[in-house]
């Protein structure tokens, strides 16, 4: 039963990390790329989705409590797993290794942003341009945000190779090869939208360069 319970629990986990958290990085992220077209651009499409139907519950329901339940659990998985780097330090070893890092990076930079936006929006602060722009015009937080972002990018990319090993899709030495490919090209572009998503915020020519 414990095992049964295990086995559940992981591919629950993995499944609620690309449906919803997954498809809701990949919205934010380009939610957050309107602001390469200016601050009108950027708060014309926040105001959008903060008007949203059903917003609070969408919020609650479709991503807090499904990015809660793969937080936690991830936490326990990175810290009960036994990394073998200095035995087979192989490729694949040492994406396991930054899956679990990257992992917790993700949910310090997650749980901060939530607050510096979402939290003092419940105050009564307005999430737009000037927001992100005062955030990031701090040099500490301009590098907390870039290390946050692509680790968060990486996390989702990498685990989207995990999903579709744990779920059947990828089952041949080829089909996993292959995958590896798709989720590093996955990564680089991704990658490429937060970046310049966040130099926009300091100043939409950077972006554009």
């Amino acid at each position: 039963m414990a095992g049964n319970r295990e086995f559940m629990n992981r591919k629950l986990h993995s499944l609620l990390g690309v449906i919803p958290v997954g498809l809701f990085l990949v919205q934010h992220l380009v939610i957050n790329h309107f602001a390469t077209r200016g601050a009108s651009a950027f708060n014309e499409v926040a105001h959008f989705m903060e008007n949203l139907p059903f917003r609070y519950f969408l919020e609650i329901f479709l991503i807090f409590i499904p990015l809660l339940y793969h937080a936690i659990y991830g936490l326990y998985i990175a810290f009960q797993a036994r990394n073998n780097v200095n035995n087979y330090g192989f490729f694949r070893n040492w994406m396991f290794v930054l899956q679990r890092w990257t992992g917790v990076i993700t949910l310090v930079f997650v749980v901060w942003h939530v607050y510096e936006t979402r939290i003092q929006a419940a105050f009564g602060a307005e999430v737009n341009y000037n927001m992100m722009a005062d955030i990031l015009s701090s040099p500490f937080m301009l590098v907390f945000y870039f290390v946050g972002v692509i680790a968060t990018i990486f996390h989702f990319a990498n685990g989207l190779w995990s999903f579709a090993v744990s779920w059947g899709i990828t089952v041949t030495p080829r089909s996993q090869v292959i995958s590896t490919y798709v989720t590093i090209g996955i990564f680089v572009a991704l990658t490429w939208v937060g970046v310049r998503a966040i130099l926009a915020f300091i100043n939409p020519e950077l972006a554009n360069i």
